[in-house]
């Protein structure tokens, strides 16, 4: 006996609006890394999603819903590569580690976020709650990753200029391959990690 019609069919509708859904995210924050907030509209997201603009405001009916979600989704994502980032070998290695998480297209399509939630009340609360909870997840995968114990004092203040040293890495390298000077950076900044940690 077959399935029952009002159930038939609906698995791989559902499957397809999600995969609509989950290219529309995506292209929300490759669109938002390559083109800044002005340039991400409704039409230019559904165009390289490869969806109608129709398609996309039957999921996002406003410009400010797509983007409040892509705000989500880029935070998931950047919540999943830190906990999925293994336990370096050396110190030097868990320092390239963090600063690779500032250089990448999340954390620019994040940042064009920022500069948007700035101008834009409907996106700023989201925003700001969405970063505070990626602060705080970054810091203590930062801590995982050196093996630091931030009972001994100036730790927990040399992880937090690491992470204040990656992000400004990161916003160096938005204008020009940086990475000639980011390796000199990260091999000065292991040290003083490893003074920190190992005092």
């Amino acid at each position: 006996m077959g399935a029952p019609l009002t159930t038939r069919g609906h698995a791989p509708k559902q499957d397809r609006s999600r995969a609509t859904r989950q290219r529309l995210l995506e292209s929300a924050v490759t669109c938002l890394a390559e083109h800044g907030w002005t340039g991400s509209t409704v039409t230019v997201v559904a165009e390289h999603a490869g969806v109608t603009r129709g398609a996309a405001q039957h999921h996002f009916p406003t410009r400010e819903d797509l983007f409040t979600a892509a705000v989500e989704y880029v935070a998931e994502e950047r919540s999943a590569a830190l906990r999925n980032l293994p336990k370096p070998a050396t110190t030097r290695a868990a320092v390239e580690a963090i600063v690779d998480l500032y250089t990448g297209p999340l954390f620019r399509a994040a940042l064009h976020l920022w500069v948007a939630a700035s101008n834009e009340p409907q996106l700023a609360p989201r925003v700001t709650a969405l970063e505070a909870r990626i602060g705080r997840e970054t810091h203590r995968m930062a801590v995982r990753l050196l093996g630091a114990d931030e009972n001994v004092p100036g730790v927990r203040e040399t992880v937090q200029g690491l992470l204040d040293m990656a992000r400004g890495l990161g916003l160096a390298n938005l204008l020009t391959d940086d990475g000639a000077r980011r390796e000199r950076v990260v091999a000065q900044w292991a040290r003083i990690v490893d003074t920190a940690l190992h005092a």
